[in-house]
């Protein structure tokens, strides 16, 4: 008996620890409760803070890649343009045709960041930019969602100036070795106001009739700007080789391009330049730019072997010029397709603009006798329109699915993906884009003709524009 409160006690003292367990137990989602939100703070942030991280990764791997694409642009005008333009001039010019593409860099860099950034992407009417960008106001590091969210508004305003460089310089084949210095310098500031500001506008600023993207009136696809850089420079060298006339001797005397080496150096540079050219029109390094980078390669080889065929065929050789004159031909035609067709499409694409920019060179210009002096409409006014009406024809949604419906649906569209409208799009742009070249460079030809005068006097011409007027030479041979 005397054991029994011993037992009393142990079993009492069992209980007491199993009430404080299970008081501990019933404590433990509190407890839990309690640390899940301190727990899940640090999650969410760090989600938050990685999060932070990659969109920053992703807008310096595009900014890097927009920049290099930028500097491949202006490497397309110097030296790829300067070296393709001046091997195939005379001896006597091979200066002044340089100086023409190299004045350009500087002179439209400056008419840019005074007044042209503005006119081509400020908010503005349906066919001008405003003043909103004027000297630059506004664009710094920050981006401009609209255009491309990914990049510093600077960056997307460098990127665009190096078309505006380049645009202009191919003018100029087909007045060289005969327009005054001076008169190129005024009929270029003009010229980048005038006529490729709006132009620009139009396709690619907010609010353009012709943008695609962002819902104008006549939606034309141009990527990389077929209607705004080739036909329109295309067009006006046409409209400058009739207003200021033949050259002295043109065409009985022989005008064989000096050194076919030069332009051949020119034209690879242009190839390769080409690509910051159409792939950096992605805005980013992008699936897309991958694919305008390869559409651009396509184009521009099967361009090169389309135009050598129907030479050899005409001819019975190829020549390097011709071989050369195709690549670019197909370059141009592919500008505007390059970020809606897949690679096939692009080889079809720059075949027919081999072929088709040959015919224009050997057989219209000389049925017409026009001295378009390098070809600039040749390749470039004719290339750039039939590029624009095939992008019509072969622009894929599954490339780029640019036109959506209210619900987001995705549309066609080119002809072959199911919208055949799209090709009156594409018509409107073009004849947009002629009638504004045509109109334009025939009233600044007027103009500058009064003020300065175009055209070099008979004796500058025949001693070479080099000598006549820069005052030096590009070959000098002493022993």
């Amino acid at each position: 008996m005397k054991r029994v409160p011993y037992i009393l006690m142990f079993v009492l003292a069992l209980g007491l620890l199993s009430g404080l367990g299970v008081a501990q137990t019933a404590q433990q989602p509190a407890v839990a409760a309690q640390a899940a939100p301190s727990s899940q703070a640090p999650t969410a942030d760090r989600l938050q803070k990685l999060e932070s991280q990659i969109a920053d990764a992703q807008s310096a791997g595009d900014n890097a890649w927009m920049l290099a694409c930028a500097a491949l642009v202006l490497m397309m005008t110097g030296p790829g343009l300067a070296l393709f333009y001046g091997g195939l001039v005379r001896k006597k010019n091979v200066l002044a045709t340089m100086m023409q593409s190299f004045s350009m860099m500087a002179l439209i860099t400056v008419v840019w960041a005074v007044v042209g950034f503005s006119l081509c992407f400020a908010p503005g009417t349906s066919f001008i930019g405003g003043l909103g960008h004027l000297f630059l106001h506004g664009v710094g590091s920050a981006p401009d969602p609209t255009y491309a969210g990914t990049i510093p508004l600077g960056t997307y305003m460098v990127f665009q100036l190096m078309f505006a460089i380049i645009t202009p310089a191919l003018i100029c084949g087909a007045f060289a070795e005969r327009m005054k210095f001076s008169a190129m310098i005024l009929f270029m500031i003009l010229w980048s106001i005038i006529v490729y500001d709006p132009m620009a506008h139009m396709v690619w600023g907010k609010g353009g009739f012709l943008n695609a993207a962002l819902g104008g009136a006549f939606p034309t696809l141009d990527f990389a700007g077929g209607t705004v850089v080739h036909i329109s420079s295309g067009v006006s060298a046409l409209v400058c080789a009739l207003y200021l006339g033949k050259r002295v001797g043109y065409p009985t005397e022989p005008m064989p391009p000096h050194s076919v080496v030069l332009s051949v150096i020119g034209a690879c540079l242009l190839w390769v330049g080409w690509f910051g050219f159409n792939a950096g029109s992605a805005l980013a390094a992008s699936g897309l730019a991958t694919s305008a980078f390869i559409a651009t390669d396509f184009g521009a080889a099967a361009a090169a072997i389309g135009w050598a065929v129907a030479e050899w065929v005409r001819n019975g050789k190829p020549s390097v010029l011709g071989a050369i004159s195709g690549a670019v031909a197909g370059l141009v035609a592919i500008t505007p397709a390059s970020g809606f067709v897949g690679p096939m499409s692009a080889l079809v694409i720059g075949f027919a603009a081999g072929v088709y920019c040959y015919w224009m060179v050997s057989k219209i210009k000389a049925r017409f006798g026009y001295d378009d002096s390098l070809d600039a409409f040749g390749v470039h006014g004719a290339g750039g329109t039939i590029g624009a009406l095939l992008t019509g024809v072969f622009a894929s949604s599954a490339i780029n699915p640019i036109f959506k419906d209210a619900q987001g649906k995705v549309l066609p569209v080119g002809m072959i993906d199911g919208n055949s409208g799209q090709i009156l799009n594409q018509l409107v742009g073009v004849l947009i884009a002629w009638g504004l070249a045509i109109v334009g460079t025939l009233v600044i030809l007027k103009v500058v003709d009064m003020v300065v005068g175009l055209r070099v006097p008979e004796e500058h011409e025949i001693q070479g524009l080099d000598l006549a007027l820069h005052g030096e030479e590009g070959y000098t041979f002493e022993a």
